[in-house]
Protein backbone atom coordinates (compact mmCIF):
# COMPACT_ATOMS: atom_id res chain seq x y z
CA UNK A 1 0.00 0.00 0.00
CA UNK A 2 2.75 2.49 0.78
CA UNK A 3 4.34 1.63 -2.57
CA UNK A 4 1.11 2.37 -4.35
CA UNK A 5 0.77 5.72 -2.60
CA UNK A 6 4.32 6.58 -3.44
CA UNK A 7 3.86 5.78 -7.11
CA UNK A 8 0.67 7.79 -7.18
CA UNK A 9 2.32 10.73 -5.54
CA UNK A 10 5.23 10.51 -7.96
CA UNK A 11 2.84 10.44 -10.89
CA UNK A 12 0.99 13.47 -9.60
CA UNK A 13 4.29 15.26 -8.99
CA UNK A 14 5.40 14.59 -12.55
CA UNK A 15 2.10 15.77 -13.91
CA UNK A 16 2.27 18.86 -11.72
CA UNK A 17 5.83 19.55 -12.83
CA UNK A 18 4.85 19.23 -16.46
CA UNK A 19 1.90 21.54 -15.95
CA UNK A 20 4.06 23.99 -14.04
CA UNK A 21 6.64 23.89 -16.83
CA UNK A 22 3.95 24.46 -19.41
CA UNK A 23 2.57 27.33 -17.36
CA UNK A 24 5.99 28.90 -16.93
CA UNK A 25 6.74 28.50 -20.62
CA UNK A 26 3.39 29.95 -21.65
CA UNK A 27 3.55 32.76 -19.12
CA UNK A 28 7.20 33.72 -19.21
CA UNK A 29 8.55 32.29 -22.44
CA UNK A 30 5.79 32.35 -25.05
CA UNK A 31 4.68 35.88 -25.97
CA UNK A 32 2.87 37.71 -28.76
CA UNK A 33 3.82 40.86 -30.65
CA UNK A 34 0.88 42.86 -32.03
CA UNK A 35 0.70 44.20 -35.57
CA UNK A 36 2.31 47.65 -35.88
CA UNK A 37 4.80 46.84 -33.12
CA UNK A 38 8.21 45.21 -32.77
CA UNK A 39 9.59 43.36 -29.76
CA UNK A 40 12.85 44.24 -28.02
CA UNK A 41 14.51 41.97 -25.45
CA UNK A 42 16.48 42.51 -22.27
CA UNK A 43 18.58 39.90 -20.50
CA UNK A 44 20.08 40.82 -17.20
CA UNK A 45 19.15 44.45 -17.92
CA UNK A 46 21.12 44.50 -21.19
CA UNK A 47 19.41 45.19 -24.51
CA UNK A 48 19.69 42.23 -26.85
CA UNK A 49 20.48 43.02 -30.50
CA UNK A 50 17.55 41.10 -31.95
CA UNK A 51 14.05 42.31 -32.81
CA UNK A 52 10.88 40.31 -33.12
CA UNK A 53 8.02 41.13 -35.45
CA UNK A 54 4.25 40.60 -35.11
CA UNK A 55 3.30 37.05 -34.11
CA UNK A 56 4.17 34.48 -31.40
CA UNK A 57 7.74 34.18 -30.13
CA UNK A 58 9.71 32.29 -27.47
CA UNK A 59 12.26 33.52 -24.93
CA UNK A 60 14.11 32.18 -21.94
CA UNK A 61 11.79 32.76 -19.00
CA UNK A 62 12.75 34.52 -15.81
CA UNK A 63 16.08 35.86 -17.15
CA UNK A 64 14.78 37.42 -20.37
CA UNK A 65 12.10 40.11 -20.65
CA UNK A 66 10.60 41.92 -23.63
CA UNK A 67 8.82 45.14 -24.47
CA UNK A 68 6.58 45.96 -27.40
CA UNK A 69 7.46 49.17 -29.24
CA UNK A 70 4.95 50.78 -31.61
CA UNK A 71 6.36 51.59 -35.06
CA UNK A 72 3.20 52.99 -36.64
CA UNK A 73 1.69 56.47 -36.37
CA UNK A 74 0.85 57.18 -32.73
CA UNK A 75 -0.38 60.12 -30.65
CA UNK A 76 1.24 61.06 -27.35
CA UNK A 77 -0.71 63.31 -25.01
CA UNK A 78 0.93 65.77 -22.64
CA UNK A 79 -1.57 67.07 -20.09
CA UNK A 80 -1.78 70.03 -17.74
CA UNK A 81 1.37 71.81 -18.91
CA UNK A 82 2.10 74.97 -16.86
CA UNK A 83 3.34 78.07 -18.66
CA UNK A 84 4.35 81.45 -17.28
CA UNK A 85 3.93 84.50 -19.53
CA UNK A 86 6.31 87.46 -19.68
CA UNK A 87 3.85 89.42 -17.52
CA UNK A 88 4.01 86.83 -14.72
CA UNK A 89 0.59 85.26 -15.30
CA UNK A 90 0.55 81.46 -14.90
CA UNK A 91 -1.60 79.61 -17.41
CA UNK A 92 -2.10 75.89 -18.06
CA UNK A 93 -2.47 73.99 -21.31
CA UNK A 94 -4.97 71.25 -20.61
CA UNK A 95 -3.83 68.91 -23.39
CA UNK A 96 -1.14 68.87 -26.04
CA UNK A 97 -1.22 66.07 -28.60
CA UNK A 98 1.93 65.08 -30.48
CA UNK A 99 1.45 62.83 -33.52
CA UNK A 100 4.74 60.98 -34.21
CA UNK A 101 6.16 58.05 -36.07
CA UNK A 102 9.16 55.82 -35.16
CA UNK A 103 11.10 54.19 -37.99
CA UNK A 104 11.60 50.48 -37.36
CA UNK A 105 15.27 50.69 -38.39
CA UNK A 106 15.92 53.25 -35.65
CA UNK A 107 14.25 51.34 -32.81
CA UNK A 108 17.43 49.77 -31.42
CA UNK A 109 19.46 53.01 -31.39
CA UNK A 110 16.68 55.12 -29.85
CA UNK A 111 15.86 52.51 -27.17
CA UNK A 112 19.54 52.05 -26.39
CA UNK A 113 19.99 55.84 -25.95
CA UNK A 114 16.63 56.82 -24.44
CA UNK A 115 15.14 53.51 -23.17
CA UNK A 116 11.87 52.01 -24.28
CA UNK A 117 10.07 55.05 -22.85
CA UNK A 118 11.89 57.29 -25.31
CA UNK A 119 8.84 59.52 -25.77
CA UNK A 120 9.16 60.79 -22.20
CA UNK A 121 12.64 62.19 -22.82
CA UNK A 122 12.25 63.20 -26.45
CA UNK A 123 8.64 64.45 -26.51
CA UNK A 124 7.07 65.01 -23.09
CA UNK A 125 9.97 66.83 -21.46
CA UNK A 126 10.73 68.71 -24.68
CA UNK A 127 7.13 69.95 -24.87
CA UNK A 128 7.38 71.42 -21.37
CA UNK A 129 10.68 73.11 -22.20
CA UNK A 130 9.68 74.59 -25.56
CA UNK A 131 6.28 75.77 -24.34
CA UNK A 132 7.79 77.57 -21.36
CA UNK A 133 10.39 79.14 -23.64
CA UNK A 134 7.60 80.44 -25.87
CA UNK A 135 5.45 81.79 -23.02
CA UNK A 136 8.35 83.50 -21.25
CA UNK A 137 8.93 85.92 -24.15
CA UNK A 138 5.27 86.71 -24.90
CA UNK A 139 2.47 88.43 -23.05
CA UNK A 140 -0.75 86.77 -21.98
CA UNK A 141 -2.67 88.47 -24.78
CA UNK A 142 -0.19 87.23 -27.36
CA UNK A 143 -0.26 83.65 -26.04
CA UNK A 144 -4.02 83.55 -25.54
CA UNK A 145 -5.15 85.55 -28.58
CA UNK A 146 -2.65 86.92 -31.07
CA UNK A 147 -0.10 84.10 -31.39
CA UNK A 148 -2.15 81.13 -30.26
CA UNK A 149 -2.56 79.84 -33.81
CA UNK A 150 1.24 79.70 -34.16
CA UNK A 151 1.99 77.67 -31.02
CA UNK A 152 1.39 74.25 -32.56
CA UNK A 153 3.57 74.98 -35.59
CA UNK A 154 6.34 76.46 -33.42
CA UNK A 155 6.31 73.38 -31.16
CA UNK A 156 6.42 71.03 -34.13
CA UNK A 157 9.39 72.82 -35.68
CA UNK A 158 11.26 72.97 -32.36
CA UNK A 159 10.70 69.25 -31.65
CA UNK A 160 11.65 68.16 -35.15
CA UNK A 161 14.76 70.33 -35.15
CA UNK A 162 16.06 68.68 -31.96
CA UNK A 163 15.02 65.19 -33.06
CA UNK A 164 17.09 65.47 -36.23
CA UNK A 165 20.15 65.77 -34.00
CA UNK A 166 19.16 63.44 -31.15
CA UNK A 167 16.90 60.77 -32.71
CA UNK A 168 16.76 60.98 -36.48
CA UNK A 169 14.38 58.01 -36.81
CA UNK A 170 11.60 59.73 -34.85
CA UNK A 171 9.42 62.03 -36.95
CA UNK A 172 6.87 64.56 -35.68
CA UNK A 173 3.82 64.64 -37.96
CA UNK A 174 1.68 67.23 -36.15
CA UNK A 175 1.15 69.02 -32.85
CA UNK A 176 -2.30 70.01 -31.56
CA UNK A 177 -2.64 72.47 -28.67
CA UNK A 178 -5.84 73.18 -26.75
CA UNK A 179 -6.77 76.64 -25.54
CA UNK A 180 -4.91 77.39 -22.29
CA UNK A 181 -6.66 77.88 -18.97
CA UNK A 182 -6.27 81.40 -17.64
CA UNK A 183 -7.28 82.97 -14.29
CA UNK A 184 -11.04 83.44 -14.01
CA UNK A 185 -11.07 87.28 -13.68
CA UNK A 186 -8.88 87.59 -16.76
CA UNK A 187 -11.06 85.13 -18.66
CA UNK A 188 -14.19 87.19 -17.87
CA UNK A 189 -12.44 90.33 -19.08
CA UNK A 190 -11.56 88.56 -22.30
CA UNK A 191 -15.15 87.44 -22.69
CA UNK A 192 -16.34 91.02 -22.24
CA UNK A 193 -13.70 92.19 -24.68
CA UNK A 194 -14.78 89.56 -27.19
CA UNK A 195 -18.38 90.69 -26.75
CA UNK A 196 -17.43 94.29 -27.46
CA UNK A 197 -15.31 93.18 -30.37
CA UNK A 198 -18.25 91.22 -31.73
CA UNK A 199 -20.44 94.32 -31.45
CA UNK A 200 -17.77 96.34 -33.20
CA UNK A 201 -17.50 93.77 -35.97
CA UNK A 202 -21.28 93.77 -36.36
CA UNK A 203 -21.24 97.57 -36.55
CA UNK A 204 -18.41 97.48 -39.09
CA UNK A 205 -20.22 94.88 -41.18
CA UNK A 206 -23.42 96.93 -41.02
CA UNK A 207 -21.47 99.98 -42.13
CA UNK A 208 -20.02 97.96 -45.00
CA UNK A 209 -23.52 96.90 -46.01
CA UNK A 210 -24.71 100.53 -45.91
CA UNK A 211 -21.67 101.63 -47.90
CA UNK A 212 -22.24 98.82 -50.35
CA UNK A 213 -25.88 99.84 -50.79
CA UNK A 214 -24.83 103.47 -51.26
CA UNK A 215 -22.18 102.39 -53.75
CA UNK A 216 -24.74 100.29 -55.60
CA UNK A 217 -27.16 103.24 -55.69
CA UNK A 218 -24.38 105.53 -56.89
CA UNK A 219 -23.43 103.11 -59.64
CA UNK A 220 -27.09 102.80 -60.62
CA UNK A 221 -27.38 106.61 -60.79
CA UNK A 222 -24.19 106.77 -62.84
CA UNK A 223 -25.52 104.13 -65.20
CA UNK A 224 -28.81 106.00 -65.58
CA UNK A 225 -26.98 109.29 -66.15
CA UNK A 226 -24.69 107.64 -68.69
CA UNK A 227 -27.72 106.13 -70.36
CA UNK A 228 -29.43 109.54 -70.60
CA UNK A 229 -26.19 111.12 -71.79
CA UNK A 230 -25.73 108.44 -74.43
CA UNK A 231 -29.32 108.89 -75.64
CA UNK A 232 -28.82 112.67 -75.78
CA UNK A 233 -25.53 112.17 -77.58
CA UNK A 234 -27.17 109.86 -80.10
CA UNK A 235 -30.01 112.33 -80.66
CA UNK A 236 -27.52 115.18 -80.99
CA UNK A 237 -25.42 113.22 -83.45
CA UNK A 238 -28.60 112.30 -85.33
CA UNK A 239 -29.57 115.98 -85.60
CA UNK A 240 -26.04 116.86 -86.68
CA UNK A 241 -26.21 114.15 -89.33
CA UNK A 242 -29.59 115.46 -90.50
CA UNK A 243 -28.24 119.02 -90.70
CA UNK A 244 -25.13 117.80 -92.48
CA UNK A 245 -27.32 115.82 -94.88
CA UNK A 246 -29.48 118.89 -95.57
CA UNK A 247 -26.36 121.01 -95.95
CA UNK A 248 -24.89 118.46 -98.31
CA UNK A 249 -28.11 118.33 -100.31
CA UNK A 250 -28.19 122.15 -100.48
CA UNK A 251 -24.54 122.18 -101.46
CA UNK A 252 -25.20 119.62 -104.18
CA UNK A 253 -28.20 121.64 -105.42
CA UNK A 254 -26.08 124.81 -105.41
CA UNK A 255 -23.36 123.02 -107.29
CA UNK A 256 -25.92 121.73 -109.78
CA UNK A 257 -27.43 125.21 -110.18
CA UNK A 258 -23.97 126.71 -110.55
CA UNK A 259 -23.11 124.09 -113.10
CA UNK A 260 -26.31 124.84 -115.03
CA UNK A 261 -25.70 128.60 -114.87
CA UNK A 262 -22.12 128.09 -115.89
CA UNK A 263 -23.17 125.86 -118.73
CA UNK A 264 -25.80 128.42 -119.80
CA UNK A 265 -23.30 131.27 -119.50
CA UNK A 266 -20.75 129.26 -121.44
CA UNK A 267 -23.37 128.57 -124.08
CA UNK A 268 -24.36 132.27 -124.21
CA UNK A 269 -20.72 133.29 -124.31
CA UNK A 270 -20.09 130.81 -127.07
CA UNK A 271 -23.15 132.09 -128.95
CA UNK A 272 -22.06 135.74 -128.61
CA UNK A 273 -18.53 134.79 -129.52
CA UNK A 274 -19.73 132.94 -132.57
CA UNK A 275 -22.01 135.88 -133.51
CA UNK A 276 -19.10 138.25 -133.04
CA UNK A 277 -17.06 136.07 -135.37
CA UNK A 278 -19.91 136.13 -137.84
CA UNK A 279 -20.29 139.94 -137.50
CA UNK A 280 -16.59 140.38 -138.00
CA UNK A 281 -16.91 138.58 -141.28
CA UNK A 282 -20.26 140.18 -142.23
CA UNK A 283 -19.79 143.85 -141.33
CA UNK A 284 -17.23 144.87 -143.85
CA UNK A 285 -16.74 148.47 -144.91
CA UNK A 286 -18.58 147.96 -148.14
CA UNK A 287 -21.49 146.23 -146.37
CA UNK A 288 -21.88 149.12 -143.92
CA UNK A 289 -21.82 151.67 -146.78
CA UNK A 290 -24.44 149.69 -148.56
CA UNK A 291 -26.68 149.62 -145.55
CA UNK A 292 -26.15 153.37 -145.05
CA UNK A 293 -27.38 154.25 -148.47
CA UNK A 294 -30.23 151.82 -148.24
CA UNK A 295 -31.30 153.54 -145.05
CA UNK A 296 -30.97 157.03 -146.56
CA UNK A 297 -33.11 156.00 -149.44
CA UNK A 298 -35.91 155.08 -147.12
CA UNK A 299 -36.07 158.47 -145.32
CA UNK A 300 -39.45 160.27 -145.70
CA UNK A 301 -38.69 163.67 -144.23
CA UNK A 302 -35.71 166.02 -144.58
CA UNK A 303 -35.59 169.50 -143.09
CA UNK A 304 -33.27 172.25 -144.37
CA UNK A 305 -32.67 175.85 -143.15
CA UNK A 306 -29.95 178.35 -143.16
CA UNK A 307 -30.32 179.00 -139.45
CA UNK A 308 -30.07 175.39 -138.77
CA UNK A 309 -26.48 174.27 -139.11
CA UNK A 310 -27.48 170.72 -139.06
CA UNK A 311 -29.81 168.41 -140.84
CA UNK A 312 -32.40 166.30 -138.98
CA UNK A 313 -33.43 163.10 -140.65
CA UNK A 314 -36.18 160.91 -139.22
CA UNK A 315 -36.11 157.15 -139.22
CA UNK A 316 -32.51 157.05 -140.32
CA UNK A 317 -31.48 154.53 -137.76
CA UNK A 318 -32.25 150.86 -137.81
CA UNK A 319 -30.79 149.10 -134.86
CA UNK A 320 -31.75 145.64 -136.00
CA UNK A 321 -29.66 144.40 -138.82
CA UNK A 322 -29.71 140.66 -138.80
CA UNK A 323 -30.34 140.84 -135.04
CA UNK A 324 -27.47 143.33 -134.40
CA UNK A 325 -27.96 147.05 -133.49
CA UNK A 326 -25.94 149.12 -136.02
CA UNK A 327 -26.15 152.71 -137.44
CA UNK A 328 -27.11 153.25 -141.12
CA UNK A 329 -24.33 155.71 -141.88
CA UNK A 330 -20.62 155.51 -141.46
CA UNK A 331 -18.65 158.08 -139.47
CA UNK A 332 -21.71 159.17 -137.50
CA UNK A 333 -19.88 160.85 -134.71
CA UNK A 334 -17.43 162.74 -136.95
CA UNK A 335 -20.33 164.08 -139.02
CA UNK A 336 -22.51 164.73 -135.93
CA UNK A 337 -25.30 162.50 -137.25
CA UNK A 338 -28.04 161.36 -134.91
CA UNK A 339 -30.19 158.49 -136.03
CA UNK A 340 -33.76 158.68 -134.98
CA UNK A 341 -35.59 155.44 -134.28
CA UNK A 342 -38.46 155.78 -131.84
CA UNK A 343 -36.59 157.81 -129.14
CA UNK A 344 -33.14 157.92 -130.85
CA UNK A 345 -32.03 160.93 -133.02
CA UNK A 346 -29.26 161.11 -135.54
CA UNK A 347 -27.63 164.54 -135.93
CA UNK A 348 -25.98 165.04 -139.35
CA UNK A 349 -23.43 167.76 -139.94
Amino acid sequence: MPLVNYASLLEHAIIGGVLTTIFLISNYSLHRIEEGHVGIYFRGGALLPSLSYPGYHMMIPLITSYKSVQVTLQTDEVTNVPCGTSGGVMIYFDRIEVVNYLNVNSVMDIVRNYTADYDKALIFNKIHHELNQFCSIHTLHEVYIDLFDQIDENLKQALQRDLLEMAAGLTIQAVRVTKPKIPEPIRKNYELMEGEKTKLLISIEHQKVVEKDAETERKRAIIEAEKVAQVAKIQYEQKIMEKESLQRISQIEDEMHLAREKAQADAEFYKIKQQAEVNKVLFTKEYIELKKYESLSKNTKVYFGKDIPQTFIGELCDNNVNGILVPKCNHCINRNIIYIHTIFYCLIQ
